[in-house]
């Protein structure tokens, strides 16, 4: 393996399969299925943590596997797999560690001399460990430092995030299987505190590793993706450093566009934000004058907003964001319906979006923006004052009363946030990019006029100018494809999520759905796949019956496709799109295969199929691959991530 090359180190007996999977441990009966060990890891080491700042980075990975008994096996089986997190590159692996050791630590102490940190999932119960299966976090020891149990009767394929909080320092493990409960990110199945700069060095290798012992079973790894952001390099530049490791497979559904399964939040915030280029905000006196004079909301003042909201009564919480709630309240002496954005001040980031609220929304005045009424930081309290939208949000309209969502209220609200985007991009004194748009951020008034709202990730750029700021900031589901591997805003990357929630508007369904076929799975996939077939009218939100416009229809699902296409120059802008939707130029021509996303880059990014390009300790023959390699010494061009549908497997590292 060439030192440029990015891959996936397999040891031991880790394998690829004939079905594009990996095995980690043997999977042929007449080989031996007993004492077997292996190991998959991303050859390249990860920074964690910064020696000279002490500063931790935050990172989730998601993956899918399955622990099977061998065809024909009906004995009890064992022994289990775990993700784990290493400074030891060794290319071996100890005997000693088969069994319950998991292919990691020795199973006959209770310590290790190597650093590890693992999620074990364990299916054999040995003398140190809890009865029954279960999932342990352990800590330099096959000891787990905390359990739970496990539930694997159902031999479905379990889908895993482990997510790392660097200000809380905890390590939260969440699994489900594909027929239930979609990952919230709220509600772990297990979590532990733990320092992970007491225990591991800067740089640390990621992987898998599965291990049987007197008792068998097959360990399969299905998909894998990784993302960590630490703002010091291994250069020693400053900068941002993603890590972004992505493995799919035929059945692999939880792959596609190079987006990963990260997903902090779903149902409230949802966003992905790493810090900014900007200096910290600090909020002190001299900010109020500023706020005045760059906007026309006022200043309130907590006792105000206080008796408003009934000292922020439960009872009229009108929804929870991802930085504090929303509450209902009423000004007596504007005798005005408000709803009040309460934000923590504890939060760097809730900061920040508190500012570019008051200074972005605040000065921006169009029909199909949510007003900005006035503002509040006291008592600790960063408190948003805005017009009260009395029909909520467009995706409770979508999702929870879609029999009140008239095909016509629909068109209308596709054109109220295309002209709101308008404005943003073009008809301002600069170009604001909202970097949040979604079907939650749509607000409807009480006559179902649609709103754009939530600028607390906005940036101002000039016009014909490109953004500078580097953070990778949105809603997955609704973030373009190249956001996740530059950071940076554009136009057409807000154009892009347009492009989602036009799609969410005409089928009813959301950006992602987990709990359906897997060819369903991402919703511009499925519209484009029945674009192809000629069958897009199928598209259409079940609700509706035959109640709709089939031109109009065939025109807002085609506008989606288009603004929502893989390559952000194909694009349109947003005006292009209006005049689409308002009969004002022909359909746009797409092809009938939705493409595979290409993305050029400064930076000398490596592109691999990772099953053309394993590394392994047995020199195994390779899987060909149907995903393409470029050479960076010749080109830039980094083909990202294949539809679900596609037998391939990427690796990227910047």
């Amino acid at each position: 393996m060439s030192q440029g090359n990015t891959s996936i180190l397999l040891l031991q007996d880790a394998s690829i399969s004939a079905r594009n999977y990996i095995d980690l441990t043997i999977n042929q009966v007449d080989q031996g299925l007993n004492y077997s060990i292996g190991r998959a890891s991303y050859v390249k080491p990860v920074q964690i943590w910064d020696k000279k700042t002490g500063k931790l980075t935050d990172f989730t990975t998601h993956f899918s596997f399955a622990i099977k008994p061998a065809e024909g096996i009906t004995e009890e089986h064992g022994d289990g797999l775990a993700f784990f997190l290493t400074d030891n590159s060794n290319s071996t692996i100890s005997s000693s560690t088969a069994g319950g050791g998991i292919g990691l630590y020795n199973s006959s102490a209770t310590n290790c001399s190597n650093s590890i940190i693992a999620v074990e999932f364990d299916t054999w119960k040995n003398d140190w460990d809890p009865v029954g299966n279960h999932i342990g976090i352990d800590i330099n020891s096959i000891v787990s430092a905390k359990t739970v149990t496990w539930n694997t009767s159902s031999k479905d394929k379990a889908s895993v995030w482990i997510t790392y909080n660097s200000s809380t320092q905890l390590l939260s493990v969440f699994l489900t299987y594909d027929s239930h409960t979609v990952f919230n990110g709220v509600s772990p199945n297990l979590s532990y505190t733990i320092d992970l700069r007491k225990y591991l060095t800067e740089w640390v290798f990621v992987g898998f590793s599965a291990s049987t012992g007197n008792a068998s079973e097959l360990h399969k790894l299905y998909s894998w993706d990784f993302c960590s952001s630490l703002e010091t390099g291994k250069t020693g530049k400053t900068g941002k450093t993603w890590v972004v490791i992505l493995v799919s497979c035929v059945a692999a559904i939880f792959a596609g566009l190079g987006f990963g399964w990260f997903l902090k939040r779903r149902k409230k915030k949802q966003e992905i934000v790493a810090d900014d280029d900007d200096d910290d905000v600090e909020l002190h006196a001299a900010m109020d004058d500023e706020f005045e004079m760059e906007s026309g909301p006022r200043r309130f003042t907590y006792a105000e907003l206080a008796l408003a909201t009934n000292n922020f009564d439960e009872k009229g919480k009108l929804g929870e964001g991802g930085f504090g709630g929303v509450y209902r309240g009423f000004l007596t002496d504007l005798n005005l319906e408000v709803a009040v954005k309460r934000i923590s001040e504890g939060s760097k980031q809730g900061i920040k979006e508190y500012v570019s609220e008051v200074k972005i929304i605040g000065r921006l005045r169009h029909k199909n923006l949510v007003q900005l009424v006035g503002w509040c930081h006291q008592r600790g309290q960063l408190l948003l004052v805005y017009e009260f939208m009395p029909n909520g949000s467009l995706d409770s309209y979508l999702y929870k009363n879609r029999s009140s969502m008239l095909w016509e209220l629909r068109y209308k609200i596709a054109h109220d946030l295309a002209y709101a985007l308008l404005y943003l991009h073009e008809e301002w004194e600069q170009c604001v990019l909202h970097r949040d748009i979604k079907s939650s951020n749509v607000i409807l008034d009480s006559n179902f006029n649609a709103k754009l709202g939530d600028f607390g990730l906005a940036r101002l750029v000039e016009h014909g100018k490109e953004s500078q700021t580097t953070v990778l900031a949105g809603t997955m589901g609704y973030m373009a494809p190249e956001c996740l591997f530059t950071g940076k805003a554009s136009k057409e990357s807000d154009v892009y999520s347009f492009g989602i929630v036009a799609l969410e508007i005409a089928c009813g369904r959301r950006s992602i759905e987990m709990n359906t076929d897997p060819a369903m799975i991402r919703l511009v996939e499925w519209v484009w796949e029945l674009y192809g077939r000629g069958k897009l009218v199928e598209a259409a939100d079940p609700s509706l019956g035959k109640d709709f416009n089939e031109k109009q229809l065939e025109r807002l699902l085609a506008v989606g496709l288009w603004c929502a296409h893989p390559d952000c120059n194909v694009r349109p802008s947003i005006r292009q799109a209006i005049y689409v939707l308002n009969f004002e130029a022909s359909l746009p021509i797409l092809p009938c295969q939705m493409p595979v996303p290409s993305y050029f880059s400064t930076s000398s990014f490596r592109m691999s199929s990772v099953l053309n390009n394993i590394t392994s300790s047995h020199d195994t023959t390779h899987t060909q691959s149907s995903c393409k390699s470029f050479p960076t010494d010749s080109s830039k061009l980094i083909t990202m991530f294949p539809p679900l549908s596609s037998a391939s497997a990427s690796f990227l590292l910047n």
